[in-house]
């Protein structure tokens, strides 16, 4: 192909580019929303609830401009998308905090609810996904997906926006964690370090299918374990040991780990 070609190529699919918001965009109506929700995330405290709510309408203005770029692929009207977003917002913020007083009850590490807002990347990683799953659940496209992603380059945790997540969850350390769009986890979860959560198969046949596990309530899932398939179900109350390879169901108040063999030889 010459270069010339190369370059009609590429203006073809450029003429036929999808109108999407930029992901600069995105970070900013995210970056606005946290800084208003945690005065920890936050450069500043506001001095008056005037410049609070002034920031507050920003976010919604911010998300607003987002939305205009997907608009035609919307179901709902974009204004009544907004309106149900904020009317759920409460409620979203009193699921972080039980995030967050997960995380800092669950980590002898963690000092204080503030640290683990303004610097534990597992509290970032789901603060982005419950935004965007709530943004997935009012139907809005590609949005939730810019968002995930957003946590992900930032923290190496990628959640997919449709994955279902109860109460109470924590992340920790978090780098390599992934969550797939079927996943089901219930309340009072903790995940470590590079812990899959699963499918069996890619085969785009599947995509309507339940792919990814069901992790029940007062799981522990250690470093590096992998469990996949929509079918696989990990009980609650149960523990599974790092670097742990599931496939198949474990029932409540099981614990699941390897007993490697260690040699170690000391030299003379």
């Amino acid at each position: 192909m010459t270069d010339k070609e190369f370059i009609n190529e590429l203006f073809d699919a450029h003429s036929n580019k999808t109108n999407l918001p930029s992901p600069f965009l995105v970070q900013d109506f995210i970056d606005t929303l946290l800084s208003v929700l945690f005065p920890a995330y936050s450069d500043k405290a506001f001095p008056s609830k005037d410049e609070l709510s002034s920031e507050f309408f920003k976010s919604k203005q911010q998300l607003l401009n987002a939305l205009l770029f997907v608009e035609s692929f919307m179901e709902e009207d974009t204004e009544k998308v907004i309106n149900s977003f904020y009317e759920e917002l409460a409620n979203l913020y009193q699921q972080l905090l039980k995030d967050a007083e997960a995380i800092e009850a669950g980590d002898p590490a963690a000092k204080n609810r503030d640290e683990v807002i303004r610097s534990y990347p597992g509290f970032y990683a789901i603060s982005i996904y419950r935004v965007a799953n709530l943004l997935h659940q009012l139907k809005v496209p590609f949005i939730p997906r810019i968002l995930t992603e957003i946590a992900h380059s930032k923290t190496g945790i990628d959640i997919h926006p449709a994955a279902t997540i109860g109460h109470s969850f924590f992340i920790d350390h978090g780098t390599g964690v992934v969550i797939g769009e079927t996943t089901h986890i219930g309340n009072h979860v903790k995940l470590y370090q590079g812990v899959t959560l699963g499918a069996l198969s890619v085969n785009k046949n599947m995509a309507e299918t339940k792919r990814h596990p069901t992790i029940e309530d007062d799981v522990v899932i250690y470093a590096g374990a992998t469990i996949l398939g929509g079918k696989t179900v990990i009980g609650h109350h149960s523990t599974i040991g790092g670097n742990v390879w599931l496939t198949e169901s474990v029932p409540p108040h099981t614990t699941v780990y390897h007993k490697p063999q260690l040699n170690v030889e000391h030299s003379k």
